[in-house]
């Protein structure tokens, strides 16, 4: 039976897409911010070995992380951590998560432990709006749990040549997961990411990708843009490292049209 309660929870997105280099981890961290200046509380939850969301957010401590929380079953209020901007929050990750893979695969429950993870009740006290959960580059049991844990699929789409051959096998394994444990798994929509609009290239690239997925394909462009580049080594998302920039500007008006999606934005 339903616990008509409890309060509804978080909306999960998965930020994946298994070629590297796409602006994955940027969009997650940037994304949070823009959601978060919307009004929202939002929680990160970096699934990637490289730990580069935790990196980009200021995150020293690592003592407890997402390979505790999946290994070790250990506590929400252990593994979450407040970063310095309010209302935004973090699981981060280390090196450790990359052998998670080989220590799941005799777990019977393997593709569901991020799932259960994140719907314990304990995490209604945290109240949070949104988890963005960023993915490593890659197709693998750490990527199959997000997406099982994850109502959508946002997919950052760099503006270049070959980019949406790249779409192929992430869209199959979407497919797959849709089918055998995530039914309810959509896809929040594709963001072209490092877009030149001086460039003949990333026109094309455009006209490629909303000629073959239609209205998936964000309204939002993000910009190749020096101070989105900059802002991780301040350990800043670029909202608050050049607000007034091409990124900062591009990332806010992304997390409009997520909210105006999901009919949370403000009037």
């Amino acid at each position: 039976m339903v616990d008509l309660s409890r309060p509804a929870g978080p909306r999960i997105v998965a930020v994946a897409n298994q070629k590297g280099g796409v602006g994955k981890t940027t969009t997650t961290i940037n994304l949070a911010a823009g959601l978060v200046e919307s009004g929202c509380r939002v929680l990160v939850v970096d699934l990637d070995p490289q730990g580069n969301a935790s990196t980009g957010l200021g995150i020293e401590d690592r003592d407890w992380t997402t390979y505790d929380l999946l290994i070790d079953d250990a506590p929400l209020e252990a593994v979450i951590q407040d970063t310095e901007i309010g209302g935004l929050s973090i699981i981060p990750a280390t090196v450790d998560l990359s052998s998670a893979d080989l220590e799941l695969i005799s777990n019977e429950k393997r593709s569901f432990l991020l799932h259960d993870a994140l719907r314990q009740t304990a995490m209604d006290a945290f109240g949070f709006d949104f988890i963005l959960i960023d993915c490593p580059p890659s197709l693998n049991l750490l990527t199959v749990n997000a997406m099982v844990a994850a109502g959508s699929v946002l997919i950052p789409l760099q503006s270049e040549f070959f980019a949406l051959e790249g779409l192929s096998q992430l869209m199959l394994t979407i497919r797959e997961v849709r089918q055998t444990a995530n039914p309810g798994l959509r896809i929040e929509g594709v963001v072209l990411t490092m877009y030149d609009n001086r460039n003949n290239l990333s026109r094309q690239v455009e006209k490629d990708a909303r000629d073959n997925l239609g209205d998936m394909v964000f309204k939002t462009k993000i910009p190749r843009n020096v101070r989105v580049s900059e802002a991780p080594s301040y350990a800043l998302p670029v909202l608050q490292y050049d607000s007034g920039s091409l990124g900062a500007m591009a990332y806010r008006h992304l997390a409009r049209e997520i909210l105006q999606k999901h009919r949370k934005v403000a009037a």
